[in-house]
This record gives C-alpha cells, sequence and structure tokens, in this order.
C-alpha cells in the first residue's frame, strides 16, 4: 500500500515485538499491555483499556529477559472492533542512555532476524 491514499511514511523502520508491558498512567493507575511493535522512537501497544490521545504515561516494558522503563505519550487509538481490545501508538520521551541502550539492543536483534529471513531463498524447480 505504498502508493494509496493511506500511505505510510516512518522515518524509523518499525518491528513486530511481543512482549508484556505495564502502563503507568499519572494518577497511578497500571493497565496490562501487550506490545506488538517497536521502534527507535516509539512503540504500538494492546490494552483491554483505552487510553485517550497525548496521555503522558510510564511504560514497563519486559520480553522475559530484559526489562525497560521508559515515558512516552499516547498519539493514536485504535478501537478493537468489537472485541475489547485497544491499540495505541505510543512515542518514547525523556530517553536516557540506558533506555536508549536497550531499545537499541531489541531492535539489533529484530533487525537481524529480519535480514535472516529475507535472506532465505527458496530452492529452484527441476
Amino acid at each position: 500500500m505504498a502508493n494509496g491514499p493511506y500511505a505510510v511514511r516512518r522515518t524509523n523502520p518499525r518491528f513486530s515485538f511481543f512482549a508484556d508491558a505495564e502502563v503507568t498512567l499519572r494518577d497511578g493507575t497500571g493497565v496490562l499491555a501487550q506490545v506488538a511493535e517497536l521502534s527507535s522512537r516509539g512503540c504500538y501497544i494492546d490494552t483491554l483499556e483505552p487510553i485517550p490521545n497525548q496521555t503522558k504515561l510510564r511504560l514497563r516494558i519486559c520480553d522475559g529477559i530484559s526489562t525497560c522503563e521508559l515515558h512516552g505519550k499516547v498519539l493514536y487509538l485504535h478501537s478493537g472492533g468489537g472485541f475489547g481490545i485497544f491499540g495505541m501508538g505510543v512515542v518514547f520521551e525523556e530517553m536516557g542512555a540506558e533506555q536508549q541502550s536497550a531499545i537499541e539492543a531489541w531492535l539489533r536483534g529484530l533487525a537481524g532476524r529480519a535480514g535472516k529471513n529475507s535472506a532465505k531463498k527458496l530452492p529452484l524447480p527441476d
């Protein structure tokens, strides 16, 4: 869909990334989430509760091995189409060196996997 009316132009590549997350809102409310995509500037999360656009939050991402806590803001919200799941685009804010390093490590691993998948060759027919 690169040339369609809804073409997406991203400065930073996104990768599929599945990790558990916990969102903490400014009032202390905790919301469980799943990270579905990751980039160097943000991520896409799924929750059972909608978080309004422009809401500032703290996001704790854990992939089972590493954990990273970041500050962010909801840029957009998608309804789950009646399934009770809401998707949100979150931009990272106020990233320190430790957070940047954790995100870059995840992205290096994801980029390496993407490169291996695209490098597979199919056998030629006889």
